[in-house]
């Protein structure tokens, strides 16, 4: 399949394909990652999502449908492999591996939606913002890594001066630091506690389904 790919290098905040949109090409991140932002109203989103190398952007692709059901925003800057969709969809009908495998990581991220809308509805905003910083920092392996308060108010479907109190109370702790959109995570297993349990959850369900 990497024959017929490109490696293109992601840059922070471009928008890859907006929901509803025919999807064009797919992303396999190998240094960068991608979030998923679903529309709330035309003032607010909320990222539903995170694509690191551990999967690709496109899958509904492989449900045979060519629309994007997310806007896709790139959240780490760094490289990925790209294909035309035309190209991805045939090297899917030709390959049954393919196939199994891409259909256990669409399970995942399904999965991974369902409890973006438990944890939003039933968790607090700096136990939420523990658990996105983790996954975050999962993806970009490294425990420093560049965000800005908008990114933050999409994971966390809060305004910005909810994402400064959220952060603060973090900063705080000593569990981060946070400097002109740089996050360093100072104290991981502190992160981790004060994280909501579904970060733990997501981890297993990786863990169980795509190890």
């Amino acid at each position: 399949m990497l024959a017929s790919a490109d490696q293109v290098e992601l840059k922070l905040s471009n928008v890859l394909c907006e929901a509803e949109e025919r999807i064009r090409h797919v992303f396999f991140p190998t240094g960068s990652f991608i979030s998923l932002i679903s529309p709330i109203d035309a003032a607010a989103s909320l990222e539903v999502g995170l694509v690191g190398d551990e999967g690709m952007l496109g899958t509904s692709l492989v449900l045979g449908v060519n629309s994007a059901p997310q806007r896709a925003l790139v959240q780490g800057s760094g490289t990925a492999w790209r294909l035309t969709a035309l190209s991805f969809s045939r090297e899917l009908e030709r390959s049954v591996a393919l196939q199994q495998l891409l259909k256990r990581y669409l399970y995942v991220t399904m999965c991974q939606v369902a409890q973006t809308a438990v944890c939003t509805h039933y968790h607090d905003v700096e136990a939420r913002l523990a658990r996105w910083l983790l996954m975050s920092g999962d993806r970009a392996h490294c425990d420093q890594f560049f965000i800005t308060q908008q990114f933050m108010s999409y994971m966390l479907g809060v305004r910005r001066e909810g994402v400064t109190a959220a952060a603060g109370v973090l900063k705080k702790r000593k569990l981060i630091r946070y400097r002109r959109g740089e996050i360093t995570i100072l104290n991981r297993r502190g992160l981790q506690n004060a994280a909501c349990v579904c970060y733990g959850t997501a981890k297993e369900t990786y863990r169980r389904v795509l190890s």
